[in-house]
């Protein structure tokens, strides 16, 4: 089943961005992840909370990849950069609708 990871972060720090970038986008298209937003350019238009600086949206072709990826030996030490360096909140959401009538 596809999933979606949706991503709020804001950087404290942007010395992690550069060495991030480049490994995250080939581990997440190993993964078979597609990165479907990944903009400052958001909106919020209903509910309070914290901003985000940045909202990322990745479609995987299921919560196993998604998974793999976080847990891959090499995303490991950016995923520490970018927890360290950021305010991240990553939601993993199924590609299903629990609420339709059938």
């Amino acid at each position: 089943m596809t999933c979606y990871s949706v991503l709020a972060v804001t950087p404290i720090s942007n010395e992690w961005v550069p060495a991030y970038i480049g490994p995250a986008n080939k581990l997440v298209a190993k993964y078979g992840g597609t990165y479907l937003a990944r903009t400052a350019t958001h909106e919020r238009l209903e509910g309070d909370g914290e901003e985000a600086a940045l909202r990322i949206i990745i479609e995987w072709p299921s919560e196993t990849a998604a998974k793999a990826f976080m847990n891959d030996p090499e995303y490991v030490p950016h995923l520490e950069a970018r927890t360290a360096g950021s305010i991240s909140h990553h939601f993993l959401i199924a590609g299903k609708d629990d609420l339709s009538e059938s």
